[in-house]
Formats: structure tokens, C-alpha cells, sequence
């Protein structure tokens, strides 16, 4: 089968370690390289496994997650406890745009494509244990909440759950996190910059979604706002809080809470 990218680069399992493996891929939407880190169970005798896209915050890459959380480890664990299923978790780049791209499309790129194709053909076409039959599924922190949860509901057909942690549930909130204008992230589509407009236009076809999100974290009342719509319009959902605020501790402990979801769909 031909490649969808002009260029692939895959790391050597001579060199790698704890299961993780790296992809750089030429993309159109990006109009240059974009990275993928893939946590790859280590069993050869796998096919078809589920593959969580799992998403990065503002100045964060596709190296984030494994050595931020250790979340390639808490995987493995759950695994070998049978706690989950074996799956692989995907850990692209955003596109690395300023501070963060917002997984939207401006500047001419679109982050948003990166994602939701560029990211999965390239996982498919590399990692022998995944293919067009893998079971997808979305998730991320902060910004890569924000990016989970308009993502996976705008492309519900292709995603069948949504986890997101300590979203930012608007663009509006992008200032909070970046130094570049806000008017760099509204020239789109006004759907693109707000999860409740993008619920709101496709009510009638919406994937398993759950959220959470610390106490303490300066994005609570955002989460609560979108719970109450979400209520409000009798829309099934998992929202949750916990002890915590907007950083890596919190993000360590809960991203399980993702992966046991995601094992239940």
C-alpha cells in the first residue's frame, strides 16, 4: 500500500526503550514535519489494537506525556494487572506554532487535519499492531482537552469516546496560557473556537464523552459552565472533580481514569 506522506521516518527498535517508538511524517496540513511518540505494547502477536490519540497543552510536544507523567508506564502497569486491554497510545505534536496551535486551522495550517488524519494514517502505516480496523479514541490536557473534546465530537464518526483533563473549553481562554494574539486562534470557522458550539451543532450524533478537572485549577469554572450545558440540554456525559490544580501531578494520577474509560467502550 503507498504511503499518504512524501516522507516517513520511523526510530530503530535496536535504539528505543520502554516500548515507545518515534514517527516523524511529512504533512500537507502542517507544510513541513510533524512528530508522533507511540507507546507500543510489547506483544508481536497483536493486531488491530484500539489507539488513543493522546494530546499535549500549550508549550508542550510530542515527548510530553511519557516524560511528564510516565503515562507509557502507568499504561504497561494496567496492562499487566488487567486492569485494561492492551492499547496504543499515539502522542502527537501540535504542530508547534507559538506557544500552541490550539489543534485549529489558521496561519494556513491546519492542526485540526494533522490530527484527526495525518496523526492516525501514520500511526496505521507504521505500527504493524494497529490498522483501519483500530477502535479510536481522544483524549489530552488543557489545551489538548480543549482539542479532545471539539475534536471528538466534530469527527464523531470516527471517534468513539472522548477523555479530557483540565480543558480549556474556549479559545477565549487561550490567553491565560499564550503570548499570541487572540485574534490569531477566531479567524476560522466561529465553531472551531468554543466545544459548546461545536456540541451544539452536532447534538444528534455526539461520541461517549467524559471531562475532568482539579479543584484548585484557574480553567474549574470553564469545566463547570460546559457541565451545566451539558445538563441543561440533557446531554449524557461523565463530568468529574478532584483534589488538585493545573499541573503534572494532577494530569500523573488521572490520565488512568482516561484509559479505564476508554477500556469500558
Amino acid at each position: 500500500m503507498a504511503s499518504k506522506f512524501k516522507t516517513t521516518e520511523i526510530s530503530n527498535p535496536e535504539f528505543e526503550s520502554n516500548n515507545l517508538r518515534f514517527i516523524t511524517v511529512k504533512s500537507k496540513n502542517l507544510k513541513g514535519r510533524g512528530d508522533i511518540c507511540v507507546f507500543v505494547p510489547p506483544n508481536t502477536n497483536l493486531k488491530d489494537l484500539p489507539i488513543i490519540v493522546l494530546m499535549h497543552g500549550v508549550y508542550g510536544s510530542a515527548w510530553i506525556w511519557p516524560h511528564k507523567t510516565g503515562v507509557h508506564f502507568t499504561a504497561l502497569k494496567m496492562m499487566e494487572a488487567g486492569l485494561i486491554k492492551p492499547m496504543v497510545i499515539a502522542m502527537p505534536s501540535d504542530g508547534l506554532w507559538g506557544d500552541g496551535s490550539g489543534y485549529i486551522p489558521h496561519q494556513t495550517l491546519n492542526f485540526e487535519n494533522w490530527i484527526v488524519n495525518d496523526v492516525i494514517d501514520a500511526v496505521i502505516e507504521n505500527i504493524s499492531c494497529t490498522s483501519n480496523n483500530s477502535n479510536l479514541y481522544i483524549s489530552g490536557l488543557s489545551m489538548g482537552g480543549f482539542g479532545a473534546l471539539r475534536l471528538g465530537i466534530k469527527y464523531a464518526n470516527k471517534f468513539k469516546a472522548i477523555s479530557a483533563h483540565s480543558s480549556i473549553t474556549d479559545v477565549e481562554q487561550m490567553p491565560l496560557f499564550v503570548e499570541e494574539s487572540l485574534e490569531t486562534y477566531k479567524k476560522g470557522n466561529i465553531e472551531d473556537q468554543s466545544v459548546w458550539k461545536t456540541i451544539q451543532n452536532r447534538k444528534e450524533s455526539l461520541p461517549l464523552i467524559r471531562f475532568d478537572c482539579g479543584k484548585n485549577d484557574l480553567l474549574i469554572e470553564h469545566n463547570r459552565k460546559l457541565h451545566q450545558q451539558l445538563k441543561e440540554a440533557n446531554i449524557n456525559h461523565v463530568y468529574q472533580e478532584f483534589e488538585g490544580a493545573h499541573e503534572w501531578k494532577y494530569w500523573q494520577e488521572h490520565i488512568k481514569d482516561s484509559l479505564l474509560f476508554f477500556n469500558k467502550v
